[in-house]
């Protein structure tokens, strides 16, 4: 693990566009299309054109018009701005389990440079992009790849999803020292309670705060619809503050 962490610094590419943000989480099911979705939305209200992607999800239905994810639907579905679904998830895999199962059952083998391709595709005609991952930092998509090798391929700083819940602390570190090993920039987090019984919420939050820099946003069980939506319009902002000064 470690020299493939120590060669990913010397491989990451550059960014595929210097509008774009990878946003990662700590696991599976902490909320990264929720956040990814409100980020796109307050976008598309603030006049933005906005390219989303998921480039690889495992978990789709068949349609009229081929496989389709629910996550990348959300996304397309936020952003208002619509692409060929083939740019937007390249990689739209039907079992619903770690990508590299999922991969392995379709009999795909899941190769960098057309994610890239696409990405930049869809970047062209955008004024910002936000590409979603699968799972987690190291979730893998092949005998070796992993999710870090698509975010490293597209070279996009990297906003991380935590999910509030016991555990997070550790998961957060982990992962943002992941980030920076592999060579990307951390570009900041977002809290997202996923756990309606977690203990001591606030003192978790502000332990992230002194280990990974002040939250985009931190999102409280049970947060309605309005106050999401406010939210995410300053989470925006900050991250595009933020994305300036990488």
């Amino acid at each position: 693990m470690e020299d493939r962490a120590s060669s990913a610094a010397t491989r990451c590419a550059d960014p595929v566009t210097p509008r774009g943000i990878f946003v990662a989480g700590t696991d599976t099911g902490v909320g990264k299309t929720f956040v990814s979705t409100g980020l796109v939305a307050a976008a598309a209200r603030d006049g933005r054109r906005v390219a989303v992607m998921k480039p690889v999800a495992a978990g789709a239905e068949p349609t009229p018009d081929g496989l389709r994810n629910d996550d990348a639907l959300a996304l397309v579905a936020a952003a208002r701005c619509y692409a060929p679904y083939a740019d937007v998830n390249p990689v739209c895999l039907p079992l619903p389990a770690s990508p590299h199962i999922a991969a392995a059952e379709a009999g795909v083998r899941i190769e960098l440079p057309p994610l890239r391709a696409a990405a930049a595709r869809l970047a062209a005609g955008a004024d910002w992009l936000l590409v979603e991952g699968a799972g987690g930092w190291r979730a893998p998509i092949g005998a070796r790849e992993t999710m870090a090798d698509v975010a490293c391929a597209l070279g996009l700083p990297v906003l991380l999803v935590v999910g509030l819940r016991l555990g997070c602390l550790n998961h957060a570190q982990l992962t943002q020292a992941a980030i920076l090993a592999d060579g990307l920039p951390f570009a900041g987090w977002i809290g997202n309670q996923v756990d309606p019984g977690m203990a001591r919420v606030a003192e978790n939050v502000a332990w992230l705060t002194q280990a990974l820099g002040e939250p985009f946003a931190v999102l409280p069980w049970g947060t309605s619809d309005g106050r999401a939506a406010e939210v995410f319009r300053e989470a925006f902002a900050t991250a595009s503050r933020r994305l300036a000064q990488l």
